[in-house]
């Protein structure tokens, strides 16, 4: 990108890239054609010499299906903002023990903090109609 100075986190960064792009067994000629660009360009990404734009990333990210999150895990950082940001918290996948009440919990959560009520109430007769239907 144009007048942008790049610093250790595009050679981090980059690093991570080729890393995935070589467990993926995909070339850089094939990367860079599905970026529009010459394999000399994504050479640059990948020693950090220019810096990846989020859009590119973001079609790495879905190419090797590694979570956009991970080029970043571990790099160094040049601030002093809280590392959580404004973002929400990490979710953690549900680990199910026998029981389902504990999803059942969160997903009430969710439903009450994003649906209407007119959808909720729907749901909840439905609830109801298994719970008959189920016996329990």
């Amino acid at each position: 990108m144009a007048g942008q100075k790049t610093d250790q986190r595009d050679v981090y960064v980059g690093q991570r890239i080729a890393e995935q792009r070589r467990k993926a067994s995909l070339t850089q000629r094939r990367v860079a054609e599905s970026f529009g660009m010459s394999a000399a360009q994504l050479q640059k990404y990948e020693k950090g010499t220019n810096r990846i734009s989020a859009i590119h990333l973001d079609i790495f990210s879905r190419m090797t299906g590694v979570p956009l999150e991970y080029f970043f895990q571990g790099a160094p950082r040049l601030d002093d903002i809280a590392q959580t940001g404004f973002g929400e918290g990490r979710q953690h996948s549900y680990q199910a023990e026998g029981e389902l009440q504990n999803l059942a919990e969160a997903v009430a959560q969710r439903m009450t903090e994003h649906l209407p009520e007119s959808v909720r109430k729907d749901l909840a007769a439905a609830a109801q109609v298994f719970s008959r239907k189920l016996g329990a």
